[in-house]
């Protein structure tokens, strides 16, 4: 196996000298080198064939023990110093300090068909920034994190990758719900892929340092490898650095909620510098449409990241990203102009998203009301999001409001409990709707085949998930690729896996692991 190895961020930003993994503050640096740590007895579960592809490894080269020795950490690739990054944040609103990679390793970064990419081991053993943990991973997180991210990809919505899950042979000690019991689980380590993994929080750090000379190193090295449009070192170069960073991150979160994908966490940490969706805890689909859910049991209370909320954390965040970013600048003007863009950037491209999952295809006087009569309707009975918009497309132009409430029904939890004001709603939208559609130039299939574009047939709900984790738990691994397979073609029909085209189950509404999750892994 031979990688065309390339450390540029170890070679042009400043190291904390090779140390221990002792717990410490680091001063004057953006990373620390660090060793992952040996796994009793490792073993490969899972690979994702694209990521092989992407990487230029043969899937034979997958299955030998220098691959599986290198992606567990058991050995480090020949002219590579394995690293994690000094970064801080805000979490769920506060200001956390120096945080860091606290259980991830960068192993190298490879070069392949003249792409670029940060290989990292998640999972593989504690760190300078590890704090009071192990920095190692249980199973079912990496089970939910190698499986989403791939699932992420083939949606469309800009992501980190993974390109495999491994087993390590050793066990650990979590408390899931941090009420108390804590229990041994299986260590399991992913090798997450991405063209960086430079975060808000890793120029946060230095802003809070009054650090310039590294803050400037850094915003320089991102420009140089990921913005190279971008010329110059100067204040004019920074100002447009950061209006493309906020104009990533908006389509990242138009994405979300176009699929309906919950992140629950998006500390200022968990925002990646290049709008791609990282670090995957407890993340969830919306099942029922509600936009004050949240999945993350943390959360729970405040309902901070709550699915409605998250363009406007993502403007909180970026905002504080423009605070890290300031010293180079010193100009409010421009800055303020860049982040009063972000409202008005994501309603209108929120609306057009609405239009083309409606499968409305121009834009008239009055989308908008039918847009949020629509929303007003789907909270009013719990229906699915994703089959209600999946099925939409079903209806034709010549149909009648019962054909179409029939046709989307399935949609509906409790379709049974229509009251009179519930049933006179929905009738009232689909007639207006059925208007919108007739003046639409678009035939029915053509319209059909858009709307099933951008309206996925099949997500990772949190059920399907942890059926994945129940039997990885006793040691069948089937369901994993099963359902990789799957999400590999979540636009598609696939009659033959129509059985996950489902709500979710009534056993899972409140089951540990499909309704709500921690942050434990």
């Amino acid at each position: 196996m031979k990688l065309n190895i390339q450390n540029t961020f170890t070679k042009e930003l400043a190291a904390d000298p090779i140390k221990e993994n002792t717990r410490r503050q680091v001063e004057d640096a953006a990373f620390s080198y660090v060793t992952p740590r040996i796994p009793s007895a490792p073993k490969i579960l899972h690979t994702s064939e694209e990521m092989l592809q992407e990487l230029g490894i043969s899937k034979e080269e997958s299955q030998g023990d220098f691959f599986k020795n290198i992606f567990t950490g058991a050995e480090v690739h020949p002219n590579t110093t394995p690293y994690s990054m000094c970064y801080a944040g805000h979490q769920f609103g506060n200001w956390a300090g120096q945080l860091g990679d606290g259980r991830a390793i960068n192993l190298m970064e490879v070069v392949h068909n003249n792409k670029r990419w940060a290989l990292q081991l998640k999972g593989a053993g504690e760190t300078p920034y590890s704090r009071t943990a192990d920095g190692m991973a249980v199973l079912r997180s990496s089970i939910r994190e190698h499986l989403c991210s791939e699932a992420m990809y083939h949606l469309g919505v800009p992501t980190t990758r993974s390109l495999s899950l491994a087993l390590t042979g050793d066990e650990v000690m979590r408390d899931i719900l941090y009420n108390g019991n804590p229990a041994l689980e299986k260590s399991a380590v992913v090798c997450r892929v991405a063209p960086s993994f430079i975060r808000f929080g890793n120029f946060q750090i230095f802003m809070a340092r009054k650090d310039t000379k590294n803050l400037k190193a850094l915003v320089d090295y991102t420009i140089k490898y990921f913005y190279p449009h971008i010329k110059g070192n100067d204040k004019n170069a920074y100002i447009q650095f950061y209006k493309e960073v906020l104009d990533n991150t908006l389509d990242m979160i138009i994405h979300w909620q176009r699929v309906g994908f919950v992140h629950g966490v998006m500390n200022t940490d968990n925002m990646s510098i290049l709008g791609l969706t990282i670090d995957y805890g407890p993340y969830g689909w919306l099942e029922g449409y509600d936009p004050d859910w949240t999945p993350n049991t943390t959360d729970a209370a405040g309902k901070r990241y709550r699915f409605g909320n998250q363009p406007s954390i993502a403007l909180w965040n970026l905002v504080q990203l423009g605070n890290a970013l300031y010293p180079l600048i010193e100009e409010m003007e421009p800055m303020e102009e860049i982040l009063n863009s972000f409202n008005q950037g994501f309603a209108k491209k929120y609306h057009f998203m609405m239009l083309d999952k409606l499968g409305i295809a121009t834009h008239k006087e009055g989308d908008s009301k039918l847009i949020l009569a629509l929303q007003k309707n789907l909270r009013a009975i719990e229906t699915d999001m994703t089959i209600f918009f999946r099925n939409l497309a079903n209806i034709k132009k010549e149909d009648n409001e019962s054909d179409a409430i029939e046709k989307i029904k399935e949609a509906f939890y409790t379709s049974s409990d229509f009251d009179s004001e519930v049933k006179e709603n929905w009738h009232a939208w689909f007639k207006n709707y059925l208007i919108r559609l007739k003046s639409e130039n678009a035939t029915n299939e053509e319209r059909a085949k858009k709307m099933n574009s951008v309206n996925p047939k099949y997500v990772l709900r949190n059920y399907m998930a942890q059926l994945a984790i129940d039997d990885a738990d006793k040691g069948d691994y089937k369901l994993i690729d099963e359902l990789y397979q799957l999400l590999k073609k979540p636009y598609d029909e696939q009659t033959e896996n129509e059985k996950w085209f489902a709500k979710r189950p009534d056993w899972a509404r409140n089951k540990v692991g499909c309704s709500m999750l921690s942050c434990s892994s």
